[in-house]
């Protein structure tokens, strides 16, 4: 399935998918899922994510601010996820911080994602090496991240999506670079958490390594597109009315690399 293709499957569909983000991310997060034709829905207590999670298409899961209601929230929905084969993703932000952060990623990792997103600095330390990030933020390349990611992948029997300058997409056999984008994203905070949800909603209607590549393609052009913007500010803006605007056939298969 190319890009545009599921694009347009998504935008016809809007898929209902269920974002456990974190406080900093939800509301751009929604914006961002919203904008490119998918339906978000914030729900995070325990006491209703076992019922909520099987009327989604896809779930998210972003440990960015952390609490026990919410780590509680986090199992039950990926195990829910798991019963009824809906695909998940996991977002690990900065899980090699503190041990509390370390036990929870593990903890979701061994229910078994459908696709792991994060930075370089993360992906390294969750296939078993040693990372220099800070905080939430990468200490390393993309590049140097690529094979503990595909490591991780074939492990995990999942896709790993390493973001960054230029991107990386991988299910342990195939791997992919997406450039594009804009050197005024990192300015925006939580843009990358929203990412997440958007590869969310491209996994509600694609094969997940085909989802994962349509979501970078289209954050890609869109943060292109919106990459005149003056700053941090007008850029947030200009980078949603771009991915509303973008259209199937504007997601061509040019910003791919093959590996």
């Amino acid at each position: 399935m190319t890009p545009g293709t599921a694009l347009r499957q998504m935008r016809e569909t809007t898929p209902l998918v269920h974002c456990i983000t974190n406080y900093v991310a939800m509301t751009i997060a929604a914006n961002v899922t919203l904008a490119a034709g998918a339906s978000p829905a914030m729900v995070h207590a325990p006491e209703e994510v076992g019922d909520f999670t099987p009327l989604s298409k896809a779930l998210t899961i972003n440990i960015g601010t952390l609490s026990a209601p919410w780590v509680l929230a986090m199992r039950l929905s990926a195990q829910a996820a798991r019963t009824h084969d809906i695909p998940w993703v996991l977002d690990p932000v900065a899980h090699f911080a503190t041990p509390y952060r370390t036990a929870v990623a593990q903890g979701l990792l061994a229910l078994e994602p459908t696709i792991i997103r994060g930075n370089a600095s993360e992906i390294i330390a969750l296939s078993g090496g040693a990372g220099a990030g800070k905080g939430a933020d990468s200490g390393d390349a993309v590049a140097d991240a690529q094979d503990g990611a595909a490591d991780l992948a074939r492990r995990c029997g999942c896709v790993v999506v390493v973001t960054g300058a230029t991107d990386f997409v991988t299910d342990g056999r195939r791997r992919a670079m997406v450039r594009g984008g804009s050197d005024l994203m990192p300015k925006v905070t939580a843009l990358g958490c929203s990412l997440t949800a958007l590869i969310g909603g491209y996994a509600a209607v694609a094969p997940p390594f085909e989802a994962s590549v349509a979501a970078l393609v289209h954050f890609a052009e869109a943060g292109e597109r919106a990459s005149g913007a003056a700053g941090p500010g007008s850029f947030q803006v200009a980078f949603l009315d771009a991915l509303h605007r973008i259209q199937p056939e504007d997601l061509g298969e040019d910003r791919l690399t093959w590996l």
